[in-house]
């Protein structure tokens, strides 16, 4: 079986979506900045994307959207915010919870890319891990974080995507 075509590293027609997360945002006290413009990177990268959905700082939230995401069968999830190190920051918490396994070098590859224009990038709890089918990549909250973040990995995200869905050739 021929694999799916990619562009700029996504697959097809691979579907994602965009998980904003962000106690001001949720409750209308500041703009989401951040998902649209991921939702920008991945429509520009071949994905067929919904959200941004925003969720507030809290566990079960981050749970029940990237969940849901996943139980809709979308091949990528990236959620934005939470990733420092502030009381209410616990993306990283939930995501612990969600994922299958982790995948530690994309944590590794978006720091690293974001310590080129900032030595805070070493702060950032930025992870990805997967959930049955589904890759998932949980970035900065910060617009300029967040697409560093994504545009550092996005080569590698459709070969991922393609793994995940039993395509292990290599050509």
């Amino acid at each position: 079986m021929e694999a799916p075509a990619r562009q700029n590293g996504a697959v097809g027609l691979s579907q994602a979506h965009v998980v904003t997360i962000s106690d001001g945002a949720y409750q209308g006290q500041r703009e989401d900045k951040s998902g649209p413009v991921l939702v920008t990177l991945l429509v520009g990268a071949g994905f067929e994307v919904s959200g941004p959905e925003v969720v507030p700082d809290e566990m079960e939230r981050i749970f029940e959207a990237v969940t849901t995401a996943v139980a809709r069968g979308v091949d990528l999830v990236v959620a934005t915010g939470g990733t420092g190190l502030g009381p209410r920051d616990v993306t990283p918490q939930a995501m612990s919870t969600i994922f299958d396994y982790e995948v530690p070098g994309i944590g590794e590859a978006m720091r690293r890319a974001g310590a080129d224009t900032t030595p805070m990038a070493a702060l950032s709890r930025s992870m990805a891990g997967v959930r049955e089918q589904t890759l998932i990549i949980s970035v900065p909250g910060s617009p300029k974080g967040a697409s560093e973040s994504l545009e550092a990995v996005m080569l590698i995200v459709g070969h991922a995507i393609q793994l995940l869905h039993g395509d292990t050739s290599h050509s």
